[in-house]
């Protein structure tokens, strides 16, 4: 199914930009984005993983600074039986974790300085064990790609605007008196392509944080420390939120690093906290 996913997302992506390369440039602008689209794609499968970890500025833990995440890792990974990911740290206070990587063999887990310090044993081995559960069940690569997807959506909306002030489409175009039409095409484009990359984010998410809280609380066998867990994150998140957090990538993350009002709440990427912590406290392993 994640191969399905993983198709569907590239090719959403392809088919936007050079969309996007016909209306800003014409024939040319559109063979232009069709190669741009598959640089994108080809470094979205292979290297996605790195660009998400340099965009926080996470660099490779030793099991000298963090022994007890490295125990939690190990003996989680051997229960669910993938081979030991690479572990990462992003020196920010505020707790919260994500799992990255195109395959188990090829995984990395990021945490923060934060996660550490606020965590009691069973708190973090129940949010390692719901990172190493994307692993288990390869959402990783589709999590990756999903955010290199929704920052090209992004920056699509960014090229619409640049061709509303120029005035869209080629000479050929204008002469063929198809400004007014284009103009149009990229308004629409440049007010739905942000709305865009949030439905896909969207799609892929709230589902897939159900699933790997249900298996990261049977492997550890103690869903409320993943719960109690959850609760402490999303309060120090209220508190302070992730610096530099991305939209983006958002969704990556074991809680949202941003902070939410009311109505965006509405549009998380992330299912509501009580909802999370009321199936783990509610499972009988």
């Amino acid at each position: 199914m994640n191969v399905l996913k993983t198709g569907l997302l590239l090719s959403v992506l392809t088919v936007l930009l050079v969309f996007i390369g016909r209306l800003v440039g014409g024939p040319q602008g559109a063979m232009g984005a069709f190669v741009f689209a598959l640089l994108i794609n080809l470094g979205s499968y292979w290297f996605s993983d790195k660009i998400v970890l340099a965009m926080y500025r996470a660099r490779p833990l030793s099991e000298a600074e963090a022994p007890q995440v490295f125990r939690a890792v190990r003996e989680i990974a051997s229960r669910s039986h993938i081979p030991m990911p690479k572990l990462y740290g992003i020196p920010t206070r505020t707790p919260n974790a994500f799992a990255t990587g195109r395959s188990p063999r090829h995984a990395a887990v990021a945490v923060t300085s934060g996660l550490v310090e606020v965590m009691n044993e069973e708190e973090l081995k129940g949010v390692l064990a719901h990172e190493l559960s994307h692993v288990q069940n390869r959402d990783t690569l589709v999590m990756s790609i999903a955010a290199a997807v929704a920052g090209a959506i992004s920056m699509l909306a960014s090229w619409a605007r640049w061709g509303l002030m120029f005035g869209g489409g080629g000479d050929r175009d204008r002469r063929s008196g198809n400004a007014a039409v284009q103009l149009v095409a990229l308004l629409i484009v440049a007010i739905l392509a942000p709305i865009a990359a949030m439905l896909i984010q969207l799609a892929i998410s709230r589902t897939r944080e159900y699933g790997a809280d249900e298996t990261g609380a049977r492997l550890t066998g103690n869903p409320h420390g993943l719960a109690g867990a959850l609760e402490k994150l999303e309060a120090a998140v209220r508190a302070h939120p992730l610096p530099d957090a991305n939209p983006a990538t958002a969704h990556l993350f074991i809680v949202n690093p941003l902070r939410a009002d009311a109505i965006a709440k509405l549009f998380s990427t992330h299912p509501p906290i009580e909802e999370r912590v009321r199936r783990l406290r509610s499972m009988r392993l």
